[in-house]
């Protein structure tokens, strides 16, 4: 009884209510971005919109049914946690069905299992077992190999499906790197890539690498008597150079055409609102009409006719500017930057080093999530096919962040007393 009075009291109903209002959110914007005259009701079983209110009741049931487990079972449980995540993305090779492209679903009945999704929580529970050890040191390079193929082997299994918007959201895990001392090093590296990455699909090659040699030189001339930054620098200029004819290579070999067209579009190489940038335009066009307050529920004239595709799922977050405009977009993005926030908070404030990185862990995964869904429907981030999380349509995903998400949940309920 006391167990039971104490779960009800100390577990933390900011980021349950908030998570229920996401849920919420989603569900009725499924129901307008999907809906059918002839099956106008919500609870319609037969329509996404009554499927996606089966999804969130037992993606509750899952919730609560973590909160009383004993929080010891998911240290212990980790390292099998993850075996099996690892075995599914193998098998979904094998048997997994294609749709769009991707080989990324398991056919259980008429229900589809994502094992991706399922691999974001195991991944988090393993990386904070391994940095959660007391002997474990960031700052070695053995320990950065081991949490670099905690973390990259599920990235390569799914990116053989392909899925490269699901692969991406496990490179968010750095963060957590980061947090627990890896050098800011790294993040600067990172980020220069992405520059390097740019200027060189935007612009010749050999003018890139020009660049490059220009800032070097000016460098080392200013700092000519620091051997150090000298060095640095001269092995800068080295992995630049590579990196600039590795992005060549990459982007005219290995990427497909309509990824190259998808980053094309968003850099203004290319401007097709009727071909490849549809979506987006439609997208852009349904989130600008909505104004100030939105048209109203089940008024979005982009919505109705079905203009934009994916709208439950990728997309879902077109609706609610639509519908809801301004205002709405508002809401919902206060609510996950609350629930990011107090994620944090919670992390922050817990006793053992496992509960926190795990904390990070989620924090990196949601933050990965929404700022790309976001991103995308706006225009400012290249279309990835993930989802938005608790929102949009689907089963595998709003489970997979409801079991991401409770798990720290008890483990903050341990903290609190609670066994």
């Amino acid at each position: 009884m006391n167990n039971q009075r104490g779960l009800f009291f100390n577990v933390d109903w900011f980021i349950i209510l908030t998570y229920l209002s996401l849920c919420i959110i989603g569900w009725f914007n499924i129901h307008a971005a999907v809906y059918d005259t002839n099956n106008p009701s919500i609870i319609d079983l037969d329509t996404n919109y009554g499927k996606q209110l089966i999804f969130i009741v037992s993606a509750i049931i899952i919730g609560f049914a973590i909160l009383l487990l004993d929080g010891k079972f998911f240290n212990t449980f980790s390292p099998i946690s993850y075996g099996i995540s690892i075995m599914l993305l193998i098998l979904v090779l094998i048997i997994g069905r294609n749709v769009g492209g991707n080989q990324a679903w398991i056919p259980i009945g008429s229900f589809r299992l994502q094992p991706s999704e399922f691999a974001k929580f195991s991944t988090c529970l393993l990386l904070a077992k391994y940095l959660g050890s007391g002997t474990i040191k960031i700052q070695e390079l053995k320990t950065q190999i081991i949490a670099a193929v905690i973390i990259l082997f599920p990235t390569s299994l799914i990116l053989l499906q392909p899925d490269a918007g699901s692969a991406l959201t496990f490179t968010s895990l750095i963060l957590v790197l980061y947090r627990e001392g890896l050098s800011g090093y790294f993040l600067i590296v990172e980020g220069l890539s992405i520059l390097l990455f740019v200027l060189t699909v935007l612009y010749n090659k050999y003018l890139v690498v020009g660049g490059v040699l220009v800032f070097a030189g000016t460098l080392i001339y200013l700092y000519r008597k620091n051997r150090k930054v000298i060095t640095i620098t001269g092995l800068g200029v080295l992995f630049s150079i590579l990196f600039i004819f590795s992005v060549d290579f990459a982007y005219n070999q290995i990427l497909k055409p309509h990824q190259r067209n998808r980053i094309d579009l968003i850099l203004g190489k290319v401007n097709d609102p009727r071909g490849i940038g549809y979506n987006l335009n439609q997208s852009k066009i349904a989130i600008g009409s909505g104004g100030l307050w939105g048209k109203g529920y089940l008024q979005g004239t982009q919505t109705k006719y079905d203009f934009v595709p994916e709208q439950s799922t990728d997309f879902i977050f077109c609706t609610v500017g639509e519908e809801w405009g301004f205002a709405g977009c508002f809401v919902v993005i206060g609510l996950y930057l609350f629930l990011l926030l107090r994620i944090v908070n919670i992390a922050e404030r817990q006793r053992s080093s496992f509960s926190r990185i795990y904390g990070y862990g989620v924090a990196s995964i949601l933050f990965f999530h929404i700022f790309i869904n976001i991103g995308m429907t706006v225009g400012i981030i290249p279309v990835i096919g993930i989802p938005l999380p608790f929102m949009s349509y689907g089963g595998s995903s709003l489970w997979s962040f409801t079991i991401l998400l409770f798990i720290l949940l008890k483990f903050d309920s341990n903290r609190m007393g609670i066994s």
